[in-house]
C-alpha cells in the first residue's frame, strides 16, 4: 500500500504513546446535571483534545460506536496553531520558525498532517470494534486525510466518500461555485461494521424501545413477513449467480433433508464459503418456501430500501441540511448575530447517527466546535426514545460559552424557536469536565502532582493491561491494595498521595505481604502488584506468581 509521506512524522509517529494522562475534573457549575453521578453521563471536556482523547481511554477505550469530528479545513486562514508539545528539538524549531499557519506557509500541508496522525491513532483506540469514524473534509485536505486513514483504519476498512451539499446557492463571481464538502467514513473493522450499518435501520424500526409507538413502514411489493421475523417484510433471492469461480463453488447442504447443492451449470455461488455460514448461522439461507428447494437468500427490505430508499453516497442539502440551516438554529438558540462561522447542521450529524447509531450508543466529537453533535444526539433520542451518549472535546476558550451553553439551552428550551421540540426543550443531562495536571514520572518524583488513588488506579490498569473501566469504579479493597480483578489476574496498588507514606516501609511489597497476595489468588491467576518499592527479590515473586512494577518508573510497563 503506497505509505503518505510528509515533514515530521518521523517524529509524531508515536506521539500518541507519550502523550501524558490528564485525569477528568469535573466542574459542578458549568455542568447541567442536577448534582447527579457523572459516571456514565453526557461530557463536555474543555481542554486540548489529544489530551482530552488520552483521558478517556481509561474508561472508553474500544466502546465509541460513532465518532464523529469537523476538524480545520486548513484553507490558509490562520483558523488554527499548531502547538502539539512534540519532543523533537527539531520540530520544535520548524514550528517556532513557520508560526501560525497561514496560507504563505508553504509546509502548512504537514503541519495539518503532524496535528491530524497522532488524533487519529487515539480515535481509533477509542473506537470499538463495529464503530466507524465520519469526519467533514474539503478539497484542501481530503486527498492527504483519504491516505492518512488508509495507513492507520486500513484501506480496506473505507466504507464511503460522501460529497455533501454544504450550501444551495450559487457564487457567480468565481470561476466554480464549490457547493460542496465530503464526509469520510471508515470502519474499526469493516466486516464488523457492515452488518451494524445495514440493520441500523431495522433495529430502530423493529426491536428499539421508543418505536413500538412509532407507525411501522407498510410492507412494500414484492416483500412479506409470513414469519414475523423481527428484521422486517423480506424475500428470497437467488443464492447463485452468472460466471464460474472455484472460490465460489462449494456444495451447500440442506441441513433438513441432507440434500447437497452445487450451483447450476455456469453460475457460481454469490460469495465465499465463510461468507455463507455467517448467513446461515443468522437464519438468512433459506430453502425455498418448503423448505425443499434451491437454496435462496432471504433478502429483507431495510437492506434494499431503507426508509423507502436505498442509501447513497449522495448528501443533497435539501434533505441534509446546508451550513445555511447550522446559522439560522443558532441564531435561533442564542438569538440574533451567530458566534459561529459554518456550523454543520443538525439535520447532517442526525443521519449519520441514524446510519451508524443504535439507541443505547456512545458518540464522541473531538472537535465539538458549537456542539451540533451534542444537539443532533439530543434531539435524535427525544425522537426515537433512545439514550445515546455524547463525549465532546473542545480545546477554545468558547467551549463553556458557546459548545456547552449551546447544549444547556437545547436541553431546558428555548422560547421563540422556530422548532416546537426545540421550544419545548430536549431534556438530557451532561457532566462539563477540565483536565488536571498529568500523571507522569516526573511530578511524581518531585511530589508536584500525586493523583488520587483512583486516578492512578485506572491510568495503570489501562496502560498495563488495555482495560477501561473509569476511575470512578476503583478503589482499594483490603490493606495489600486490590483494585481490580479479572479471570486472568488480580491488580494490586500499593499507593496514596503522601511522599512520607510512599517513603515508608508501609508502603513497601515485603514478604509477608507478598505471601498474603499470593494465599489469595486461584489457581493459575496472576497477582500485579504496582507500588514504590519491594523488600523481596523477583525470582521469589516469580515463584509466587507475582509480577512487581515499582512506581513511577514502570507506570507503562505491559504485564500481559
Amino acid at each position: 500500500m503506497p505509505m503518505l509521506e510528509f515533514k515530521g512524522k518521523q517524529h509524531i509517529y508515536a506521539h500518541h504513546l507519550t502523550v501524558p494522562y490528564r485525569p477528568l475534573v469535573p466542574d459542578a457549575g458549568r455542568s447541567l446535571n442536577a448534582g447527579g453521578d457523572a459516571v456514565d453521563d453526557n461530557l463536555i471536556i474543555h481542554g486540548d483534545n489529544l489530551h482530552g482523547l488520552k483521558a478517556l481511554l481509561p474508561r472508553y477505550a474500544g466502546r465509541v460506536k460513532c465518532i464523529y469530528i469537523d476538524p480545520p479545513y486548513n484553507n490558509g486562514n490562520t483558523d488554527w496553531i499548531y502547538n502539539d508539545n512534540v519532543n523533537s528539538p527539531l520540530m520544535q524549531e520548524w514550528l517556532r520558525q513557520n508560526s501560525p499557519v497561514d496560507r504563505e506557509d508553504l509546509e502548512r500541508h504537514d503541519k495539518w498532517l503532524c496535528m491530524m496522525w497522532p488524533r487519529l491513532h487515539l480515535l481509533k483506540e477509542l473506537l470499538s470494534d463495529d464503530g466507524a469514524i465520519f469526519i467533514s473534509i474539503n478539497y484542501n485536505e481530503q486527498h492527504h486525510l483519504r491516505m492518512l486513514l488508509d495507513e492507520i483504519f486500513g484501506e480496506q476498512n473505507l466504507i464511503a466518500d460522501f460529497p455533501w451539499q454544504s450550501r444551495l446557492s450559487v457564487s457567480n463571481d468565481i470561476d466554480i461555485s464549490v457547493q460542496h464538502e465530503q464526509v469520510l467514513a471508515y470502519a474499526k473493522n469493516r466486516r464488523q461494521s457492515n452488518r451494524r450499518l445495514r440493520r441500523a435501520n431495522a433495529d430502530r424500526w423493529y426491536t428499539e424501545p421508543g418505536f413500538a409507538a412509532l407507525p411501522k413502514p407498510l410492507e412494500p411489493e414484492g416483500f412479506s413477513n409470513p414469519d414475523g421475523d423481527p428484521r422486517g417484510p423480506w424475500r428470497l433471492d437467488p443464492f447463485d449467480a452468472p460466471h464460474v469461480s472455484d472460490s465460489l463453488t462449494y456444495a451447500i447442504v440442506n441441513p433438513e433433508t441432507g440434500e447437497e447443492h452445487w450451483p447450476p451449470e455456469g453460475r457460481q455461488w454469490r460469495m465465499l464459503e465463510q461468507n455463507y455460514r455467517q448467513l446461515a448461522d443468522d437464519g438468512r439461507i433459506v430453502f425455498g418456501r418448503s423448505g425443499t428447494a434451491r437454496p435462496q437468500l432471504k433478502a429483507f427490505y431495510y437492506e434494499r430500501r431503507p426508509f423507502g430508499q436505498t442509501r447513497t453516497s449522495w448528501w443533497p442539502g435539501q434533505e441534509y441540511g446546508t451550513t445555511a440551516d447550522g446559522t439560522r438554529a443558532l441564531m435561533d438558540i442564542f438569538g440574533g448575530a451567530t458566534p459561529f462561522d459554518y456550523p454543520k447542521p443538525v439535520s447532517l450529524i442526525t443521519h449519520i447517527l441514524q446510519m451508524a447509531t443504535r439507541a443505547d450508543d456512545l458518540i464522541l466529537d473531538s472537535f465539538a466546535g458549537s456542539g451540533t453533535t451534542a444537539h443532533a444526539v439530543l434531539a435524535l433520542n427525544q425522537e426515537d426514545g433512545g439514550n445515546r451518549k455524547f463525549i465532546l472535546v473542545e480545546c477554545e476558550d468558547y467551549a463553556d460559552s458557546i459548545t456547552a451553553e449551546r447544549v444547556r439551552r437545547v436541553i431546558g428550551g428555548v422560547p421563540g424557536a422556530r422548532d416546537q421540540a426545540l421550544r419545548d426543550g430536549l431534556g438530557g443531562s451532561f457532566t462539563y469536565c477540565t483536565l488536571g495536571p498529568p500523571i507522569d514520572v516526573e511530578t511524581m518524583l518531585t511530589g508536584e502532582h500525586l493523583p488520587a488513588y483512583s486516578e492512578l488506579a485506572a491510568y495503570l490498569l489501562h496502560t498495563s493491561s488495555g482495560i477501561a473501566v473509569g476511575a470512578e469504579t476503583l478503589a482499594a479493597q483490603n490493606d495489600d491494595g486490590l483494585f481490580y480483578e479479572d479471570d486472568r489476574a488480580r491488580y494490586y496498588l500499593l499507593y496514596r498521595p503522601d511522599i512520607p507514606w510512599l517513603q515508608s516501609n508501609e508502603g513497601m511489597l515485603n514478604g509477608e505481604r507478598a505471601q498474603r497476595i499470593s494465599a489469595a489468588r486461584a489457581a493459575g491467576k496472576r497477582a500485579i502488584v504496582f507500588g514504590p518499592g519491594k523488600y523481596i527479590g523477583q525470582r521469589a515473586l516469580t515463584d509466587l506468581g507475582i509480577t512487581f512494577a515499582q512506581l513511577p518508573y514502570e507506570m507503562h510497563q505491559p504485564v500481559r
